[in-house]
């Protein structure tokens, strides 16, 4: 029994155990219970680890949010001068939404839960501050939330009507945006 006490992956176990439920079952299978049974841990470590769903929910949403951020870690020219911006965010989300579709959806499943759970606003609010953070290295901090919302419009509009994603024109309206990049005053 001893053995069984001492398990420091458990919390990372549960939270995966959550994505995979929401992933399966939606925001409305997420129990105690049935991230346990599909933790494979007793039902008292869930509500040990995690007081409340909402706090569960926070967790996983926070490791969600860590997706996107991987694939602009991983390709890394937002942080070159010379890299068409407009292009290299049509291509990152391209490759973010080309992934695992399951783990996008979760992702946006979650953020949206944040419309009615007023404790996963802050997290949800922190991907959108991220995002907009590096891209103001780029651009100026208002073009760079208007890119994210840009983003975020562009993701939701391929998962919610199925149709494949369209990295041209993502280019094109993003680069709207962009002065000099197809935005206001280019080619003028």
């Amino acid at each position: 029994m001893a053995g069984r006490r001492y398990d420091p992956e458990r919390r990372q176990r549960i939270i995966d155990a959550a994505i995979r439920v929401v992933g399966r079952s939606g925001i409305a299978g997420l129990t105690h219970r049935s991230v346990a049974q599909e933790a494979d841990v007793p039902l008292g470590s869930t509500t040990y680890h995690f007081k409340t769903l909402d706090e569960l929910m926070v967790a996983a949403l926070r490791q969600a949010n860590e997706g996107f951020a991987k694939v602009i870690a991983s390709r890394g020219g937002l942080e070159d001068p010379r890299t068409d911006l407009a292009a290299e965010l049509a291509a990152l989300t391209g490759e973010w939404l080309g992934g695992e579709r399951t783990g996008v959806e979760l992702e946006y499943e979650l953020y949206l839960a944040a419309l009615r759970r007023p404790a996963l606003r802050p997290v949800a609010a922190e991907w959108c501050e991220d995002v907009a953070a590096v891209l103001s290295r780029r651009t100026d901090p208002v073009t760079a939330r208007a890119l994210v919302a840009l983003m975020d419009g562009i993701c939701l509009q391929v998962l919610l009507t199925g149709t494949p994603y369209d990295e041209e024109y993502a280019r094109e309206v993003l680069g709207r945006l962009l002065p000099g990049e197809g935005g206001p005053g280019a080619g003028a």
